[in-house]
């Protein structure tokens, strides 16, 4: 009842502030939509809407459906105006039709908001640890008959573990390291991981240099992005302490870290909105699943989380920085008047718009978003802006 009451309260609190913005309904729009499986709300509000992320703001909650926020297949989704404003209804604004309770129904399930099946192993695998949680971190230090790999049944030994006979834990492997480059989140890649923990080898490869004292950087970490990749209970109490794999989704290596088993809870409700503001300098730090640009229902990490505001359903435009070119009309290259502007007047081109991101899992400082739609790939360092702006 309470979680019922939180989801009614928040849709209100949406509308209420989503409605002073402009909401542009589609003109080609359907009269009706019937919902089937496999819909999304992102997808059938896009049906209604130019901005499918404002859905929020013009759904009417039926005070006579139960669970008024959530959508099933067999519904039927129309647009219509209440005092001159535009509203999705459910089932035409009427109330649903109860069946006797002598018919047993199955339960049906509800539409997600967004195509989570595409990014479950983000939702509930990865996750990100402040700097002050990893330097003492238990990791593996050979698995058993020391082989390269260890999976289900194999054994794996894990120096530093605090643990009881029996207990359950992540195996992990590191993604990214977040770091500080002046002022500035940036994502390196782990170096191999036979060089990490405590000997002054815990950033990337390409942010440091082993050979020259004088020309190291160590620039302050923000965060290391970890994988569960693996859970291993302990058989054996000791330093090493051995585990036994009990399955996972790869293989465990030596380096791999160990942590808690992650208590995160995923709820597959989700409302999109905006901030009322966005910082400054937010930008897409990584991208999860691609090298170059990533596409529809792909996952990027961003480089503001809980301490900028951000929110889980917040969204955001991506825009690709304009890229900064000299005038080749005013100032031909390898003309006089090429040699005399030395690069002082070039023309900045403006930012293009990539595509809308939704935030689904939220860190201190660091956050997940889903790519929604949009029309081009989203790259690193594409800015962030308010969803409105698309030009």
């Amino acid at each position: 009842m309470i979680k019922k009451i939180f989801h009614l309260i928040l849709v209100a609190m949406l509308a209420g502030t989503a409605m002073a913005q402009d909401v542009s309904v589609r003109a080609d729009h359907p009269d009706e939509y019937v919902v089937v499986k496999g819909d999304t709300l992102w997808d059938i509000s896009g049906k209604f809407l130019e901005q499918p992320w404002q859905w929020p703001a013009i759904w009417h909650a039926n005070p006579q459906i139960e669970n008024p926020h959530l959508i099933y297949p067999g519904d039927r989704i129309s647009l219509v105006y209440i005092d001159g404003k535009p509203r999705l209804v459910v089932n035409g604004g009427k109330p649903t039709v109860r069946m006797s309770p002598g018919i047993r129904r199955e339960p049906r399930q509800a539409i997600p908001p967004i195509e989570w099946d595409a990014i479950k192993n983000f939702v509930t695998n990865a996750r990100v640890l402040a700097p002050g949680s990893f330097s003492d971190l238990p990791y593996v230090v050979a698995n058993e008959s020391q082989r390269q790999l260890a999976g289900r049944k194999d054994l794996t030994y894990v120096r530093d573990l605090d643990g009881r006979l029996g207990e359950e834990f992540a195996i992990v492997r590191m993604r990214h390291i977040y770091y500080d480059d002046n002022g500035i989140m940036r994502a390196g890649k782990h170096k191999r991981y036979a060089e990490h923990l405590r000997f002054e080898h815990e950033y990337p490869g390409d942010i440091w240099d082993a050979t020259l004292s004088w020309r190291r950087k160590d620039p302050p970490v923000l965060g290391y992005e970890f994988w569960d990749i693996a859970v291993g209970r302990i058989v054996k109490l000791g330093d090493p302490a051995t585990l036994e794999i009990q399955g996972g989704r790869t293989e465990t290596k030596v380096g791999d870290f160990i942590l808690p088993i992650d208590d995160y809870v995923h709820d597959p409700q989700l409302l999109p909105h905006a901030m009322d503001s966005v910082p400054e300098g937010m930008e897409v730090i990584a991208l999860t699943q691609a090298n170059y640009g990533a596409g529809h229902y792909q996952v990027v990490a961003i480089n503001a989380g809980r301490n900028q505001g951000v929110e889980r359903g917040h969204v955001f435009s991506a825009f690709r920085p304009g890229k900064r070119i000299q005038d080749e009309v005013k100032y031909p290259t390898g003309s006089w008047e090429d040699q005399k502007t030395l690069n002082y007047d070039k023309v900045t081109l403006p930012d293009q718009y990539s595509a809308h991101i939704l935030v689904f899992r939220v860190f201190d400082e660091v956050s997940y978003a889903m790519i929604m739609n949009g029309e081009r790939p989203v790259r690193q360092f594409d800015k962030l802006k308010h969803p409105d702006e698309t030009i």
